[in-house]
């Protein structure tokens, strides 16, 4: 079976399911990714900050499948930003991954408290892009005034914006913010792994019983009802995992449909509470890690 695709406001071709590796072990991550592909799975998602381009890249070689047959996505992390130490990230992500060009490259984080190595960076991406070094360019866990700020110094809408979206962290504002302007929402963490409820409390979406009771409804699962719901809003998945069983069951989401119903009782589950490190908190300082060259 083949995966739908999405067109980003370039004009470039994007599968709407992807597979992630974030914190997924180097020596675990060829035979995920083999895994993931034989399944049937054409987007695999990397960041140079997870540590594991070098074994993607191995996966999609043994993979047998052409270069352009695999959408290969990466990220620049922080440390890395500024125009020539961007062009220079590109170089090491691209040699781990061995390969020539990148599909999409991405901003990994806002740095607010220094957004002029965050512009320079982009505009690195920009110049990757008129070279065709990648064939789109994006941002992740940009929020609507890392954006704005953004777009008044650069002159490419980012194709992408991976974010931080689940039943319990729908982030409303930012969704619409990117589909007015033309930006793909990417869904990271999608199925949620472990979330807060509105008190707090730490509980899963897996067993959440609204989202069971629709997986019930359609005799599937909690995952795929999620996966299945993002789909159906327009955003772009990358769901996550080691397992064989599960890496099949997250691909198996494009032969039913939920209703409008069940969508808004979905999307009633927010909780506001965000899992991943709130955006203005992200500083080279707390989260800055040094990118190997090789």
């Amino acid at each position: 079976m083949s995966i739908p695709s999405v067109t980003l406001n370039n004009g470039v071709d994007m599968p709407v399911l992807g597979f992630g590796v974030y914190q997924t072990p180097p020596e675990q991550t060829i035979t995920a990714v083999e895994t993931a592909l034989s399944t049937g799975y054409r987007h695999i998602d990397t960041a140079a900050a997870y540590g594991n381009e070098r074994e993607v890249g191995e996966a999609v070689r043994r993979s047998g499948l052409a270069r352009d047959e695999v959408f290969l996505e990466t990220k620049v992390w922080i440390t890395d930003y500024g125009y020539d130490e961007t062009l220079h990230a590109f170089d090491k992500s691209a040699g781990k991954l061995g390969v020539e060009q990148l599909d999409l490259l991405i901003l990994h984080q806002a740095l607010p408290g220094e957004f002029e190595l965050t512009v320079q960076a982009y505009k690195a991406l920009e110049k990757l892009h008129a070279d065709g070094r990648v064939r789109a360019i994006g941002v992740s866990n940009f929020m609507p005034d890392h954006l704005d700020r953004l777009l008044s110094g650069a002159g490419t809408v980012p194709a992408v914006n991976q974010i931080e979206v689940h039943p319990y962290f729908r982030q409303s504002e930012l969704l619409e913010y990117d589909r007015e302007r033309g930006i793909l929402n990417q869904a990271w963490s999608p199925i949620g792994g472990i979330t807060f409820y509105r008190d707090g409390s730490k509980g899963s979406t897996l067993e959440d019983p609204v989202i069971g009771k629709i997986a019930d409804a359609h005799g599937r699962t909690p995952a795929q009802v999620m996966l299945r719901w993002h789909i159906q809003q327009g955003r772009q998945v990358i769901p996550k995992s080691v397992t064989p069983s599960r890496i099949a069951e997250n691909f198996d989401v494009f032969d039913f449909e939920l209703t409008g119903e069940q969508l808004a009782a979905v999307d009633a589950l927010d909780t506001g509470i965000r899992g991943g490190p709130e955006a203005a908190d992200i500083t080279r300082e707390n989260f800055g890690i040094e990118i190997p060259e090789a």
